[in-house]
């Protein structure tokens, strides 16, 4: 069976890289076909064969405009030698079709700034002083962005996602089913030796985020939050909103910023963290799971891909609204609770690899019989 594996972008490390890099791992002689490769924001894929096309000579900080000519890059994209061709997507690269074989997508999400979070981003593109402009542009072509967009999702033989959330979404937006495979994680990296038996109290101290820090993560709740608690929070990351919130945490005292760190380094972050907040609204996360491998609870939002391993009371807290006050009452009740760090790393056990390798296997395997 000849495989081709595609992707949206390859840019930085996030997510949907680490199911990429998982995919190739397994079909190590699939050529991954792309529309952006920078190797100086991801090195993952040296050993791999990247393709790319026309869409290379423009700088990586374009991409964001690049999405009509993206659509395009891809339905025109020639993939009719392979028998089975795996789109890794949350925006455009669903739209490649293999004639002569069979399209599985996996999908975190259906395209965002086209569906469910299109508001939000004619609010803040996130382009400046430019933001005027970008609106005004992006109002008259999203429907068109979005037909294409239906059109595209309506050829895919069979859609894989990351969560029960998700799966929901690409039933609203695309009416077709989806295949719950939740993304790998690298769990064993980040098991530490818990011979702490509680969490809550235990620990440094402090509370920990970490996340590529853009607005539509709402990381500031977390650093309003616990500043007004007075309570320690320790933000990893980088990202467009840093200086925002580096701005907005100067009135606070107990807010300190880490650039990024390798796995090994963040282990030891988690490990001594009292608690991991997550107010974002995600298909998934795989920084909380990681968090909970380590033993650390989770504080997060009570909607989206959370719901699939957080557990209210059992690996963490969860909190219903996306505001300051709510997860201000959700950190109070976090401090009023034990959690066994021994039991909070068992519930990450669930998304290892070796899992997410077995059941996209079985997936393909449904179609390999008609090949």
């Amino acid at each position: 069976m000849k495989v081709a594996l595609v992707c949206d972008w390859l840019t930085n490390v996030g997510g949907a890289e680490k199911v990429l890099l998982r995919l190739h791992e397994i079909y190590k002689d699939a050529p991954i076909y792309t529309s952006k490769y920078d190797q100086k924001g991801i090195s993952w894929f040296k050993d791999a064969d990247v393709r790319t096309g026309w869409l290379q000579i423009f700088p990586t900080k374009m991409r964001r405009f690049l999405g009509p000519l993206r659509q395009r890059w891809f339905r025109k994209l020639d993939l009719s030698e392979y028998d089975l061709v795996i789109s890794v997507t949350g925006a455009e690269a669903k739209a490649v079709t293999a004639p002569n074989g069979k399209h599985i997508s996996y999908c975190h999400v259906p395209t965002q700034y086209y569906w469910q979070m299109y508001d939000d981003y004619v609010k803040n593109p996130g382009f400046g002083i430019l933001n005027p402009f970008v609106r005004v542009c992006f109002k008259a072509l999203v429907k068109p962005l979005r037909r294409a967009d239906f059109k595209a999702a309506g050829k895919v033989d069979q859609f894989v996602t990351i969560s029960e959330y998700a799966k929901g979404l690409i039933k609203k937006y695309y009416k077709k089913e989806a295949i719950v495979v939740h993304p790998p994680v690298e769990v064993e990296k980040f098991m530490v030796d818990n011979s702490s038996s509680n969490a809550g109290s235990s620990g440094e101290g402090y509370y920990i985020t970490t996340s590529r820090q853009v607005n539509w993560k709402r990381i500031d709740l977390a650093v309003e939050a616990c500043g007004k608690l007075g309570e320690s929070l320790l933000v990893i990351g980088e990202g467009p909103e840093h200086k925002k919130l580096v701005k907005l945490a100067e009135k606070y005292k107990t807010i300190k910023f880490v650039p990024l760190v390798g796995a090994r380094k963040l282990a030891g972050y988690l490990a001594k963290a009292r608690g991991y907040i997550f107010p974002s609204k995600e298909p998934f996360g795989i920084a909380p799971v990681e968090a909970l491998a380590a033993g650390c609870p989770v504080i997060a939002l009570g909607s989206g891909g959370a719901l699939d391993y957080v557990e209210d009371d059992v690996n963490g807290v969860l909190f219903n609204k996306q505001d300051v006050k709510s997860l201000e009452d959700a950190i109070l009740k976090f401090e009023g609770k034990k959690f066994e760090r021994k039991k909070v790393a068992k519930t990450a056990m669930k998304f290892d690899e070796k899992r997410f390798d077995k059941e996209i296997l079985e997936v393909v395997k449904k179609y390999e019989k008609n090949l």
